[in-house]
């Protein structure tokens, strides 16, 4: 039997790995994370249609560090320790640091994309650390945003380089327990986040279709990988251009809009 904790599975990524793991699994536990219970509960039906997928909720806030303990605690007592972890709660928006109204946007999205990994993975390290039995893994979920920063998108783009390098951090300290840790760096997918950006997004992807090949980078315990490949072939040679070039080839760029969202 499997066991798999996603957070951001109400939404997104999160929702097309939740369901592409219950397609593809034939025994398999699901710790489902969101802040739209309603959604869960939903999708908790929906996946539990096929007899062999249990579905455990948890309705909260990844900013919530106690509540993410209390969710974990649950899910390791039902269940034992996971197999795999999954960080997938992110959140994105425009921001200009000369607004001092996208103050608060700049410290939830730090707050919810950096912290909010950092509060997931904690409480099960423990127990994932003591589980020799069954191979385990955390899996973050960045963004080829990490890689350079993106006008008009500072907060979005520096929490996902935090994560990014956080993850490496992570991936070497967890080597001595046998814990993979694997960083997935998707590019544009369609989702809810992308379904506001007014300019052309290359290489987007669905993320039914994003799911799947993310899954199949775990299973191979891949340290990095950006998809789709195209991307990553970008994102190698964003990594070389020159800061003089860079900021010539930036200064007409699309930006994202700047709209409030109900998670501040």
């Amino acid at each position: 039997m499997k066991k798999i904790f996603i957070t951001g599975a109400s939404s997104g990524i999160g929702l097309a790995l939740a369901q592409q793991y219950a397609h593809a699994n034939a025994d398999l536990v699901l710790g489902l994370v969101g802040r739209k219970p309603a959604i869960l509960q939903q999708l908790a039906a929906e996946l539990a249609s096929n007899s062999n997928v249990r579905c455990a909720i948890y309705a909260l806030d990844v900013r919530d560090r106690a509540a993410l303990n209390e969710a974990a605690n649950d899910f390791i007592h039902r269940f034992g320790a996971p197999n795999i972890v999954i960080a997938s709660a992110g959140v994105s928006r425009g921001t200009l640091t000369e607004h001092q109204a996208d103050i608060p946007a700049f410290q939830a999205i730090m707050d919810i994309n950096v912290m909010g990994m950092v509060h997931t993975f904690s409480p099960f390290i423990p127990a994932m650390q003591q589980s020799k039995a069954v191979p385990t893994q955390l899996v973050g979920i960045a963004s080829v945003a990490g890689i350079r920063g993106l006008p008009g998108a500072g907060a979005y783009s520096a929490s996902k380089a935090a994560v990014i390098t956080y993850l490496e951090s992570l991936r070497v300290e967890m080597q001595a327990y046998n814990i993979a840790v694997t960083t997935i760096a998707p590019g544009y997918i369609r989702t809810p986040m992308t379904a506001i950006n007014a300019y052309q997004m290359p290489f987007l992807m669905e993320a039914d279709v994003f799911a799947k090949q993310c899954i199949a980078c775990i299973e191979k315990q891949k340290r990095f990988v950006v998809i789709p490949w195209q991307m990553g072939w970008l994102a190698k040679l964003l990594r070389f251009i020159p800061p003089r070039l860079w900021d010539w080839l930036m200064r007409k760029a699309p930006q994202k809009e700047r709209i409030d969202w109900d998670w501040l």
